[in-house]
């Protein structure tokens, strides 16, 4: 019982920072996609979307290869701060972020294309600066879209596995979030820890599931 509750508190707090970065990046780039035209835009859009068509394993072996201690990342942050990365709390956030971030993408990008530029223009004419403008008047008419695909990556989050499996392990009380705990609770036969993460688990996404569709805009008919 107390290990369920251990990947329970592990698993939101990956899931917690997965979608803190998603959000950030998310926003940036669906505002960039929705509002900027640029040569390669398409294909940036095909490249940032992957992570959701893209087996959760084969992202994993990418993360290795990048955060790895032969990687470039990872070899770089060995040697100069002496941090590594992989079978590491840190690592299943990165995985997580990855696999989640189209969520949040496509979403902050179809509720910024929604926005009335004219709105936008009138801003500046009135003298508001760019970031005034965003924060002021996009931001806010776009809030309902990006907060449901904010929703969605959490969700998403606590149920990732195969990415996190390879780069952050399995460790107790270090790593090992819920799904895999019930992976590993199924491989060992412990029926009544398995039922009960996964009860836990399908409360929790079903119920940020009916939050994030309450907030999606509706079309008017």
């Amino acid at each position: 019982m107390q290990s369920a509750w251990i990947a329970l508190a592990l698993s939101l707090k990956v899931a917690l920072w997965a979608t803190l970065l998603d959000v950030v990046c998310g926003v940036a780039f669906g505002y960039l996609l929705a509002r900027c035209r640029f040569p390669g835009r398409d294909m940036l859009d095909a490249l940032l979307t992957l992570p959701m068509v893209m087996p959760p394993t084969v992202l994993g072996y990418y993360l290795l290869v990048l955060i790895g201690r032969n990687g470039p990342i990872g070899h770089w942050l060995q040697q100069h701060f002496g941090i590594n990365l992989i079978f590491t709390w840190q690592a299943a956030v990165i995985a997580a972020a990855v696999v989640a971030f189209p969520l949040v993408l496509k979403a902050a990008r179809s509720a910024f294309e929604t926005v009335d530029t004219q709105l936008e223009d009138a801003a500046r004419v009135l003298g508001v600066s760019a970031i005034g403008v965003f924060l002021r008047v996009t931001l806010p008419l776009a809030w309902r879209g990006v907060l449901a695909g904010t929703l969605l990556a959490f969700a998403r989050s606590m149920g990732e596995f195969g990415a996190t499996l390879m780069v952050a392990g399995s460790i107790p009380g270090k790593t090992q979030t819920l799904s895999i705990a019930v992976y590993e609770a199924v491989q060992a036969g412990q029926d009544d820890t398995a039922n009960l993460l996964v009860i836990i688990t399908s409360v929790t996404c079903v119920a940020v599931l009916v939050l994030a569709n309450k907030l999606t805009p509706k079309r008017e008919a």
